[in-house]
């Protein structure tokens, strides 16, 4: 095992954080996974030679101590919670306690300073603070994740309707996964990869009414795409409670996908990971079951 590089994973339990352990323990790499409670995820975590932490990313002493011994960390707070600068400036702190040799961060597209999503806004300011560590740092900025999808899963089961508000803006889908496997490469050559903004997007770009089609494809049914009002959105989905914090950030980044701030498309991943990224016709054929 190599071990000129020891990496911290926080939101080790979730997919992007999964996929970064396992490409890391691929590549021969010591792993320490911060997690917030002890369960089944964790333990799965520790059969495969991870070692686990327990932690709160808002707990200043807990972030320093799963950071000791610890050379590059990935941070990544979940954009539909509160508390991103909190967490961040946590984060940098414990870093700069531990001299930590790198970090990587994940933001968002939308990220900057202009952006009218308050969680947007904070990933920038986020960004700034990591900066100002002179701890070099590489952010992470996707587009949507296709595990958006998840989101609204009951109507594409029952209607066969793709219900959302983003009219006809375009994304090309990224997957959590690869991310994975990118934040597992910047974590090992931290002198390569730190000081960059890394924009990250699937390998096609689509508007929904074409995502309809590919999912239709996929799940061997037709699917339509039923463009609504942010307001007509959160109507639909009332029996899922959303917070103020997630309604005010899926408003503004409605906005932002109309007014072609998700658009676009490039091969980072493809040249960071040396893997062709997923397509969404290959994450619905992964996930047919859940939405059939």
């Amino acid at each position: 095992m190599k071990k000129q590089v020891k990496v911290l994973i926080t939101g080790a339990t979730g997919k992007s954080g999964g996929a970064a352990i396992d490409e890391l323990l691929r590549m021969g790499y010591p792993v320490r996974a911060m997690v917030h409670s002890e369960d089944e995820r964790s333990k799965q975590l520790e059969a495969k030679g991870v070692e686990v932490v327990l932690g709160d990313f808002l707990n200043l002493d807990d972030i320093s101590a799963a950071m000791k011994g610890i050379d590059t960390a990935y941070l990544c707070f979940p954009v539909l919670v509160p508390g991103v600068l909190q967490a961040t400036a946590y984060f940098a702190q414990a870093a700069k306690e531990n001299g930590l040799k790198g970090i990587i961060n994940m933001s968002q597209i939308s990220a900057r300073r202009e952006a009218k999503s308050n969680a947007a806004q904070d990933h920038w300011v986020g960004e700034q603070i990591l900066n100002a560590t002179g701890i070099p740092t590489v952010h992470l900025r996707p587009t949507f994740f296709d595990d958006w999808f998840l989101y609204i899963r009951d109507l594409i089961q029952d209607n066969s309707e793709i219900v959302l508000p983003f009219g006809n803006g375009r994304w090309a889908p990224v997957d959590s996964a690869d991310l994975g496997r990118v934040v597992a490469k910047a974590a090992t050559d931290i002198a390569n990869f730190g000081g960059k903004v890394l924009k990250l997007y699937g390998p096609k770009e689509y508007n929904v009414f074409e995502m309809a089609e590919v999912i239709s494809g996929a799940l061997g049914r037709t699917v339509a795409y039923k463009p609504v009002t942010i307001e007509q959105f959160f109507e639909i989905n009332s029996k899922k409670p959303a917070s103020e914090h997630f309604i005010q950030h899926v408003t503004h980044v409605a906005e932002d996908c109309v007014n072609g701030i998700f658009a676009g498309t490039n091969d980072l991943i493809e040249k960071i990971t040396g893997n062709a990224p997923t397509t969404l016709t290959d994450f619905f054929i992964r996930n047919k079951a859940i939405f059939n």
